[in-house]
């Protein structure tokens, strides 16, 4: 195709829907999708590529937008398949030796098994036969045409899919079988007449036998497939957008099935569970590529091939060099052996788990591959999040009942469930399950998410389960093939007799393969004792895999323009914190240090009804305030420290009010003395509110009840002079919550100032405090411009201003309706995990300029839980903001995701 030429344009300016695969290229995936531009690629590649075109994922988008192909979609695929049946020298079905086609899905990214497949398209009773005579193989023909049958009628006709399973178990039960290559051509002929009567029982309609009928219908099929439910809910899992539409790859058929020295497999060029180098994949002989990736049969190690067949062998291990230098990454890659001839059917960029990622980008590096900005754009602090967590003791007392393939690690414990229907009820309950199946299919994605890990009895590590579990993170083992799995009784069998029975807990481990009965104790990751800084990880794998670490963490922090703060409330988070890499205190919430007895000393304050006993409360807390802020400046000396002056409002201090009304009627009754409990709920009762949320709380509180704020500020003081006494270096940034105009700010500031004033005069130090407030009310962004009139810093509470901008309590929507909004849609994610850049976004972007326009030297950071999302620091990047906040253990993300938001912009830059 001329480079001049818009791809989405033919050269008669009409919108062209149909590419052969010697006209695309991997960098097409928008238009051809992520299979057809990558066999475009291999084509032009010269690697063994099976001659085919591809149906654009703009042909997709006019189906699904009207409900029709587009017009002109006919003749084109017509047009292609004319130039195919040539070069193939055979045409589509024909009877003596029929052209066969596979129809097969492909959007941009991936969605393994997810979308639909149609093998064997073209075979008829009419032209079985021929294909038998040319093959010299009549069980193949039979074989291939129960394929068809069986795939056709599950995916085109909508046909139960169990009921075709169910006539092939009978068929090998009759014959005394185990699998079905051990059924003969009789055999499967008797199965094609079972097949086609189960079509026309359960349709009204014979199985179609025009060859183009077949591949016109699995085409629509295919576009179709795009909107079903499993698909639409492995999108939302991926956060893959829904307008994108799936590409149609027609490609013709070459043959696994052929007996012995045909066959199917998956091979990666790394290991995708470790990252290691080495020969990593399946084979199955006589087989077709579904079998593969259903875990229908064990396969055998992709090693055993240089055995079975050699040539293929060496030639494939050429062609995966060939393709990882090419791609410059980790490739999975889909082929076919037919009679000793290698054939080449899918490429991609392979899924991998969190460990490998880290790994291969690191090991790409040291190859001169990708240099240290691309490695570090090859990971993503999700997978970091992966790596944190704990990993079983491998020296506690534990029960080993099995072990299969390691398919994705991770240490998962939960109850065993043996269906996705269970699996997500129990899970919705509270209940950690692990779903336990023969084999999982597309229809198991539901209790896949839901569930804690994943078991199954068959399939490798290129199998449903194993790909799906490595792409979302989830701990997996399959093939465990000594274990016995009943789905309709809901009982596994172990091989010495053991039974496990649904409820039991089990604890699977997807970095050795082992399952365990029972609960099995877990110990830190070794990535979280590196953060920590214990550098042993225990073990020479996990030794490589912190090295690993280490080395992408150091290139994300010299890159990287955000700074990462914790959210702490005390010197034991703070000091985990600065462990962790934080470059300060982002918020600390003050709130927190009265829990306890000092709630009882808040309550006097509130409800004391002179000045006189006011200020004994007061007096009362001053010491004990300042010795939290003591502790918290000397863990976090020579770095920010933002306090939070109280917050939250006034019926977390009080007693429920529900209580103390039982509570007097109670007393009332047995005529009991209840004198001071029914003055305290007549407080309260004037003190209620109906939406406290939005009532008495943050700056109001200070305002209201004299001399709170200027007592925690003489706190925050005080410490700070004493330190800076002891040669300390105390950087305390003191911050008023709730603001929601400049005027509040400015009655606090200036009591703050006088207070500090006073403090500085007294110990004879200058404290340079500073004194800001945080933007958490759409009032306050939108007038942020005078609000900085008045403030050192801006930080963005994001958690609140998400609730207000929304009208959302945060305490009651998430468990009412949230899961609604997400499975219909309306969410993509959660705009509490992150941010809603459309909306709280644009609030921030807004206040951020303004902010900046009155007082350019403005510190701006944020710190709801926001900070620590992953999709949320590169928005926080983008704006402009200074550092982000989040928890201790959300640092490290945090660090990574800064660093990859920076390189990301240098390369958007550079380009």
């Amino acid at each position: 195709m001329p480079e001049t030429q818009d791809p989405h344009v033919s050269q008669s300016s009409s919108v062209k829907f149909v590419y052969d695969f010697t006209e695309g290229n991997k960098d097409l995936k928008d238009l051809l999708g992520g299979k057809g531009a990558n066999l475009a690629e291999m084509t032009n590649l010269g690697l063994p590529v099976p001659p085919g075109f591809t149906i654009t994922t703009e042909a997709c988008k006019v189906y699904l937008e009207s409900g029709s192909e587009p017009a002109a979609l006919r003749a084109e695929v017509s047009e292609h398949l004319d130039a195919l049946e040539q070069r193939m020298g055979k045409k589509l079905g024909q009877a003596d030796d029929p052209l066969l086609v596979s129809v097969r899905s492909g959007a941009k990214f991936s969605m393994p098994g997810m979308m639909d497949t149609v093998l064997n398209i073209g075979l008829s009773d009419a032209s079985v036969s021929g294909l038998a005579t040319q093959a010299g193989d009549e069980r193949f023909a039979w074989d291939s045409y129960r394929r068809l049958i069986q795939m056709f009628g599950k995916t085109v006709l909508g046909v139960d899919g169990e009921l075709f399973e169910e006539a092939l178990e009978n068929a090998k039960h009759t014959k005394g079988v185990a699998v079905d290559v051990d059924l003969d051509a009789a055999d499967l002929r008797a199965l094609v007449d079972s097949f086609k009567q189960i079509v026309t029982k359960e349709t009204g309609r014979d199985f179609p036998q025009d060859p183009r009928e077949q591949m016109d219908l699995a085409v629509r099929a295919v576009f179709d497939s795009w909107n079903t439910d499993r698909a639409k809910l492995y999108r939302r899992q991926e956060r893959i957008p829904g307008d994108l539409g799936t590409a149609v790859n027609v490609c013709s058929m070459v043959f696994g099935n052929l007996g012995p020295d045909s066959g199917t497999g998956v091979a990666f060029t790394r290991d995708p569970a470790s990252g290691h180098q080495g020969v990593y994949g399946d084979y199955l002989q006589n087989a077709q590529g579904e079998d593969v990736v259903a875990g229908i049969r064990n396969t055998v190690p992709l090693a055993d091939l240089e055995s079975i067949d050699k040539a293929s062998y060496d030639e494939l291990m050429q062609i995966m060099e060939t393709l990882e230098t090419h791609y410059k990454d980790l490739c999975d890659i889909e082929f076919t052996i037919e009679r000793g001839k290698l054939w080449m059917l899918q490429t991609r960029v392979g899924k991998r788990t969190a460990g490998a990622a880290f790994r291969i980008a690191t090991q790409l590096v040291d190859q001169g591959l990708i240099d240290e900005a691309e490695a570090l754009q090859r990971v993503t602090g999700g997978q970091l999040a992966q790596l944190m967590f704990p990993r079983f003791d491998l020296d506690a007392k534990s029960e080993l009942i099995g072990r299969g393939i390691a398919a994705s690690p991770g240490a998962a414990v939960g109850k065993a469930v043996f269906d996705s229907y269970t699996a997500v009820k129990w899970s919705r309950s509270g209940e950690k399950v692990i779903l336990i199946r023969r084999e999982t299919n597309p229809d198991d994605l539901n209790g896949m998410i839901a569930a804690e890990g994943i078991l199954t009895s068959r399939g490798g590590k290129t199998s449903h389960a194993a790909v799906v579990a490595r792409g979302m993170g989830k701990t997996c083992v399959c093939g465990a093939e000594e274990l016995e799995v009943d789905t309709k009784t809901r009982k596994l069998t172990t091989k010495d007799g053991t039974v496990i029975e649904e409820g039991d807990v089990v604890s699977i481990d997807g970095s050795t393969g082992k399952v365990y009965v029972g609960e099995v104790p877990v110990v830190p990751s070794p990535v979280v004792e590196y953060f920590e800084g214990r550098m042993h990880a225990g073990a020479e794998d996990a030794d490589e895999l912190v090295k690993a670490v280490h080395r992408i963490m150091a290139y994300a922090d010299r890159v990287r323009r955000l700074r990462v703060r914790a959210n702490a409330d005390n010197a034991e988070d703070a000091a985990r914190a600065r462990r962790f890499g934080a470059q300060g205190i982002g918020l600390c919430r003050t709130e927190h240090m009265f829990l306890g007895e000092r709630r009882e000393m808040v309550e006097r304050l509130i409800l004391a009804d002179t000045d006189a006993d006011k200020e004994a409360a007061l007096a009362e807390l001053l010491p004990l305030q300042k010795a939290d802020f003591t502790e918290l400046f000397e863990a976090m000396d020579g770095l920010p420290v933002t306090v939070r002056l109280l917050d939250p409002p006034l019926h977390e201090f009080l007693p429920d009010i529900t209580d103390l009304s039982v509570r007097v009627a109670l007393a009332e009754a047995r005529q009991e003395p209840h004198e001071n409990d029914l003055r305290l709920l007549q407080a309260v009762h004037k003190l209620h509110e109906q939406n406290p949320m939005l009532g008495l709380r943050g700056v109001r509180l200070g305002l209201v009840i004299p001399g709170l704020f200027a007592m925690q500020v003489r706190a925050i003081a005080e410490a700070a002079a004493e330190r800076k006494n002891a040669k300390g270096d105390p950087r305390a940034e003191i911050m008023i919550p709730l603001v929601g105009t400049v005027q509040e700010l400015e009655i606090v500031r200036e009591e703050a100032e006088r207070v500090i004033a006073e403090v500085e005069q007294a110990r004879g130090v200058d404290l340079k405090l500073t004194l800001g407030t945080m933007i958490e009310l759409p009032r306050a962004a939108l007038t942020a411009g005078q609000i900085a009139e008045s403030a050192d810093f801006f930080s963005f509470g994001t958690n609140d201003l998400t609730q207000t901008v929304w009208g959302f309590s945060r305490d009651d929507v998430e468990a009412s309706f949230f899961t609604a909004y997400l499975e219909k849609g309306i969410f993509g994610v959660s705009p509490f995990e992150t941010i809603d850049k459309d909306g709280v976004g644009s609030l921030v972007r807004s206040a951020a300029a303004a902010g900046r326009a009155t007082r350019p030297d403005l510190k701006l950071g944020v710190c709801g839980e926001h900070g620590g999302d992953p999709d949320s620091v590169h928005f926080f990047h983008e704006v402009g903001l200074d550092y982000v906040s989040c928890s201790p253990f959300r640092i490290p993300v945090a660090r990574l995701e800064a660093g990859r938001a920076a390189a990301e912009s240098q390369g958007s830059d550079s380009r």
